[in-house]
């Protein structure tokens, strides 16, 4: 037996040394060719908006390329209602962008940290916040402001945005404290930083990256949202708002510059945040 298992280690060894098969080359490029199609299909859309801001169109149907032109940036604001609409988006997506992002930032940190009579229900809520479909709550805020006799109009969609987008602001900053180092709080307080003092210096730089985050998806989704919108609105026209009232007699070509212009901003701040998280990460 013994003479038997002699033989069979260097058997063994000798087939854990061999070199393992190698993988089809062309298996390898399936996820790369897999992602490259899903990001062509994602852009397509935002790339013929781009392009149709400078088409050289005559009348509101852009819809076949007639040539270049500039002009449209040129007459950007030539169209009132649209500019009036573009400006409410605006306004509302910033201030309740604001808003949401500091209670969210809040509520973030009391879930995470503290327990407290709630908690369940309150976490329960926020996702339910997250998934209930948008004409179910677009429904349901007109009823409750009709109940409460507030009149439709900017008001109204401020409160509905900063509803629906703080959930995803305290998703998303609960998910930067999950890796969290608590001792850093601790050490400096333990050199005599006050809460305050702690709470600035030490854990606001830790999580801004994710603050940023759910600042910049609270901004997309407010700017963005329409069927919400279109239940609280009541006279007051938001730029999707408008833009689904002109498909009847044609959308401009001011509307593609518009949605450009946004889409570019969108990717200039994300462009900061990682450059932000870059260069913290280099003076870590």
């Amino acid at each position: 037996m013994s003479a038997v298992a002699s033989r069979e280690i260097p058997l063994r060894e000798s087939a854990l040394l061999q070199p393992r098969p190698k993988r089809r080359s062309w298996t390898r490029l399936i996820l790369p060719t897999y992602t490259a199609i899903v990001i062509v299909y994602l852009m397509v859309p935002i790339f013929v908006m781009i392009i149709f801001g400078f088409n050289n169109t005559h009348g509101r149907f852009n819809l076949v390329w007639q040539g270049f032109t500039l002009s449209w940036y040129q007459n950007l604001f030539a169209i009132p209602d649209l500019t009036t609409s573009l400006i409410n988006s605006l306004v509302i997506g910033v201030s309740a962008t604001a808003v949401s992002t500091v209670l969210g930032t809040m509520i973030a940190l009391a879930l995470d940290r503290y327990a407290f009579p709630g908690k369940s229900a309150l976490n329960l809520t926020l996702f339910l916040n997250i998934a209930a479909p948008e004409i179910v709550m677009g429904a349901t805020l007109l009823a409750l402001f009709i109940q409460l006799q507030i009149p439709q109009g900017l008001l109204t969609i401020f409160l509905a945005h900063v509803m629906f987008i703080m959930a995803y602001v305290t998703v998303t900053v609960r998910a930067r404290l999950a890796g969290f180092d608590r001792s850093l709080e601790e050490a400096a307080q333990d050199l005599g930083a006050p809460p305050l003092i702690t709470f600035r210096k030490v854990t606001l730089p830790l999580i801004f990256p994710g603050i940023m985050a759910g600042a910049l998806l609270a901004f997309a989704l407010s700017i963005d949202d329409f069927v919400t919108t279109y239940f609280v609105a009541g006279s007051v026209n938001t730029f999707p708002l408008w833009v689904y009232g002109a498909t009847r007699e044609g959308v401009p070509p001011q509307v593609n510059v518009m949605g450009t212009l946004i889409f570019a901003g969108g990717v200039l701040l994300a462009l900061l945040n990682v450059a932000y998280q870059r260069r913290a990460a280099k003076l870590q």
